[in-house]
């Protein structure tokens, strides 16, 4: 019987696996973008926490997104994207904000400076309900480390900085990391950095000190909105599936959810979301799979070709001998 396919990359209790016994549920991080307002609580509660490093007032030209994305001194990155109508709507030849659109990809041929119109007495699109909604809108996340079931990081690093703990999570230890940079190639969401200054790999932890205490980590406790919701995976995914079934029948159909299932090709995630447009538009990888999934089929190609090679080299030798 041959092996299962995914069985390198499919459903998996990661701390038992890691060597665990009467290990605690699996905890993670559930992000509903649905009723993030962008206020960066987190990114602030995660440095003061955790001692990150200030990053600067660096003015990307970004509207309010000024932290750009996952770094070693930014262990939350509050995204802030930026449409002029939800997905699916197909405007006429001209934007309704004046631009005219490429046809094609319903794009602003111009992305100038354009009139968004005067306030409104109501919330954009209470009134003409979501299907007619055509005004500018945000779409805000909270983004994090994964905390992936099967954790290419965890297996190329060549130190143990990196291991996993009681609770599933994947923590790196910053006193034995080499600063080798594996796990920065190796991560398919790209969420390891390097800090410039010392060279070393740095994460969230999901708060792996708090979590021991039996505290909240220091972003979910933040949240105003519960937009990060903590607590054991298997309970989250419920609570995730009822929320996207509750906006879809509010007629939000675009939403879905992001890193839940344990069939996908990191084993699922420790920290998954609820998406209200395809995961690219949030800068995520529609289909990551673990790096180091094809990895024993290389090393057994690469011992083929050596005992290849080497069984040529002893036969050559024994020709030329007699």
């Amino acid at each position: 019987m041959l092996p299962d396919p995914n069985s390198l990359y499919g459903p998996l209790d990661p701390a038992p696996d890691a060597g665990y016994e009467n290990a605690p549920p699996r905890m993670g991080f559930f992000t509903d973008t649905s009723v993030c307002i962008g206020c960066k609580a987190c990114e602030v509660a995660c440095k003061e926490w955790n001692g990150v490093p200030e990053s600067g007032l660096d003015l990307l030209g970004m509207s309010y997104d000024n932290t750009g994305a996952l770094t070693a001194n930014s262990w939350r990155h509050v995204a802030f994207i930026e449409q002029p109508r939800p997905a699916g709507h197909r405007a006429a030849p001209a934007d309704v904000l004046g631009a005219p659109v490429d046809a094609g990809t319903d794009r602003p041929v111009d992305a100038g400076p354009q009139f968004l119109g005067m306030p409104g007495a109501q919330p954009p699109g209470r009134g003409s309900g979501v299907e007619g909604r055509t005004d500018f809108r945000w779409l805000m996340m909270s983004d994090v480390c994964k905390h992936c079931t099967h954790a290419a990081c965890l297996d190329v690093c060549p130190t143990g900085s990196l291991f996993r703990t009681e609770f599933g999570t994947v923590v790196v230890q910053e006193d034995i990391c080499n600063g080798c940079g594996y796990c920065i190639s190796a991560c398919p969401y790209g969420v390891i950095d390097q800090r410039k200054d010392d060279g070393r790999a740095w994460k969230c932890t999901l708060c792996y000190d708090r979590l021991g205490a039996g505290m909240t980590p220091a972003c979910a406790q933040a949240c105003p909105t519960e937009s990060i919701q903590y607590g054991p995976l298997d309970e989250l995914r419920e609570r995730a599936a009822t929320r996207v079934a509750t906006l879809r029948g509010r007629g939000v159909p675009e939403a879905r959810l992001y890193g839940h299932d344990p069939n996908d090709g990191v084993g699922g995630d420790g920290a998954f979301f609820l998406l209200l447009d395809e995961p690219e538009v949030y800068g995520l990888p529609p289909d990551p799979v673990v790096t180091t999934r094809d990895l024993p089929k290389m090393w057994k190609r690469a011992g083929l070709a050596a005992l290849a090679m080497a069984a040529a080299t002893v036969a050559a030798f024994v020709g030329g001998s007699s």
